[in-house]
């Protein structure tokens, strides 16, 4: 008599005829059924426990992991103190700090973005060293010292402060985490599939797989934000040649010790620059 014997023991799996077992490859494997289960959860649960957005700035539709503005801006301002203190506190230089300001507010007021839920506020972070700036979830801003000052133009300013709201609007942070857990859940899963129990090289190859893939998210934000900071600069009156003048000083401060552009969660700033370019000329074609 013939019989399928599909277990979850470890044992060899297959057809058992005359008391000799025959394999048949992965059949029931367990362990690729538990990836299988481990990958399908990810899913499924990317799409049951995430919301789906249209976004008006972009058009995208996006899945997020928090589905309203008012959640991001709770998330945000519960951030902000502890990363002005990661980041050496505020300047200490009031006309500076005055000029971030009210560079910031002159976009938000300028675009629609006036008009969303979230609180736009801008800050000169002490930093003399770290040549950043960034945003956080729900509408906080920020610029280090060590970026500011390499700044030569307030239409330079403009493009880093109308680039970050653009990650705001686009709402990149609350879109990164619903994809970051999707992936790494989809890394467990074949890591699961492709250990041997006595290796972590196939748990190592799918963490790499999902972290580039993760990256290739971060690469494609920046280029909308850009894109969206060029489009409000242009409506608050700045110059947005002004954001290929701050490409340009980020290729400068990066020379010698960047990343190839597939390891790195955002593009070469040259290559930046190009699309930026590209695009100012698209906008300026069609307004004639």
């Amino acid at each position: 008599m013939r019989r399928l014997l599909c277990r979850l023991s470890g044992q060899p799996l297959g057809y058992y005829e005359d008391s000799r077992p025959r394999r048949l490859g992965w059949g029931c494997h367990p362990r690729l059924i538990l990836a299988l289960l481990v990958i399908g959860g990810s899913v499924l649960f990317h799409y049951l426990g995430t919301t789906a957005h249209e976004n008006e700035f972009t058009g995208r539709v996006q899945r997020l992991k928090f589905p309203s503005a008012e959640e991001e801006v709770a998330l945000g301002l519960q951030s902000a103190p502890g990363m002005i203190r990661q980041m050496g506190g505020l300047s200490a230089d009031p006309a500076a700090r005055a000029h971030v300001q009210r560079v910031g507010e002159r976009l938000v007021k300028s675009t629609l973005a006036r008009v969303t839920p979230y609180r736009f506020e801008f800050q000169l972070l002490a930093d003399s060293r770290t040549i950043n700036a960034f945003a956080l979830p729900g509408g906080p801003i920020f610029i280090t010292e060590a970026l500011y000052r390499l700044l030569k133009s307030e239409d330079q300013l403009a493009g880093v402060l109308g680039h970050e709201i653009g990650h705001v609007v686009g709402r990149h942070s609350n879109e990164q985490m619903a994809v970051t857990g999707l992936w790494n859940g989809i890394a467990q899963g074949l890591g699961i599939l492709l250990s041997d129990g006595q290796s972590h090289g196939g748990a190592q190859i799918a963490n790499t797989v999902a972290r580039l893939r993760v990256m290739k998210f971060g690469r494609d934000d920046e280029l909308e934000s850009d894109a969206l900071g060029v489009r409000f600069m242009i409506e608050a009156g700045y110059q947005p040649e002004g954001m290929i003048g701050v490409m340009e000083i980020l290729a400068r401060a990066a020379q010698g010790g960047r990343q190839p552009e597939m390891l790195s969660t955002h593009p070469n700033p040259e290559n930046r620059a190009q699309k930026i370019r590209e695009l100012i000329a698209e906008l300026r074609s069609s307004k004639r």
